[in-house]
């Protein structure tokens, strides 16, 4: 009988994706609404993907384990 496969986190598979050299990105917080409070280089900056914490990481890799 085959081992059961992991399956992938939806969604984390919708929101995390993986660099070449095996690290999370993610897009930044608060960049849905309410712009006019917020500064046009705060704004730009948030475009902007970033990695996921260090500590974090451990984690978000289980979260996409099915992704191969």
């Amino acid at each position: 009988m085959a081992k059961q496969k992991m399956k992938t986190n939806r969604a984390a598979a919708k929101r995390f994706r993986k660099t070449a050299s095996g690290r999370i990105r993610r897009n930044k917080a608060y960049h849905g609404h309410l712009f006019t409070a917020k500064s046009p280089k705060r704004r730009r900056n948030l475009r902007k993907a970033t990695l996921v914490a260090a500590s974090d990481e451990s984690r978000a890799k289980r979260m996409l384990a099915g992704n191969g």
